[in-house]
């Protein structure tokens, strides 16, 4: 099990890792920062990616037929990266996401999504 410190030093372990955040998905508020975000507007990021992933789940349910949809992971491709974005089940205040921001030549993007998964089942909040 992981409290959220350790958990942001095994993304940034991750190959090619550049930044990450813990966002709170209920308030878009950064709970944790690491790598390269700790130089930039972690809380403006935060709000933002909250905001991506929100609304492609209003997207997504748009188009299901229950209404309803889970995302395990989202990834966005740019050109100067990819931001993977991971919703987590924990025992904190509200659901959290995990966001990693990868090198495009140094990271591989199925092994940072097979650790994100494997994070998010051993993470818990101290």
């Amino acid at each position: 099990m992981l409290g959220i410190e350790d958990c942001l030093a095994e993304v940034m372990a991750i190959p090619g890792a550049l930044d990450a955040i813990l966002v709170d998905q209920t308030s878009g508020m950064a709970v944790a920062v690491g790598g390269g975000s700790r130089h930039t507007d972690a809380e403006k990021s935060a709000a933002g990616l909250n905001e991506t992933l929100r609304a492609t789940l209003d997207g997504l349910a748009a188009t299901s037929p229950s209404g309803t949809v889970r995302i395990s992971d989202m990834i966005i491709s740019t050109d100067n990266g990819h931001h993977l974005l991971r919703p987590l089940e924990t025992v904190f205040d509200g659901p959290l996401v995990i966001y990693v921001r990868l090198d495009l030549e140094r990271s591989n993007l199925a092994l940072a999504r097979h650790r994100l998964q494997a994070l998010a089942g051993r993470l818990i909040t101290t």
